[in-house]
């Protein structure tokens, strides 16, 4: 995977647009993402987390996040770098794409 390394200014400019579209915030006093997600009941919230966790296991990049019922809530930032990587917005992309086909 190579040397994860922090985001300059242009490739935020890239990269969060879209994730910022669909509702990922950056975090005041911290160099990370975060979304929260919602779904009908425990058992989806729990089957989204299993999927993500699989994917996050095979990139070997783990998300910070928090269950409660039918609510996720996912931090991601690259603990490598001290900040944002290209890393997390892949991340990012592949946990809307689960969680798109979980509503």
């Amino acid at each position: 995977a190579g040397k994860a390394h922090r985001l300059s200014a242009e490739e935020r400019d890239q990269l969060l647009p879209n994730l910022r579209a669909v509702g990922w915030t950056e975090m005041e006093g911290r160099d990370a993402i975060f979304k929260q997600f919602h779904f009908k009941d425990f058992n989806r919230a729990f089957g989204f987390m299993t999927r993500v966790a699989l994917q996050a296991e095979k990139l070997d990049h783990h998300p910070e996040w928090f269950n409660m019922y039918n609510k996720v809530h996912i931090t991601l930032s690259t603990h490598e770098c001290a900040g944002l990587s290209e890393r997390d917005i892949n991340l990012a992309s592949f946990i809307e794409q689960v969680a798109v086909s979980m509503t």
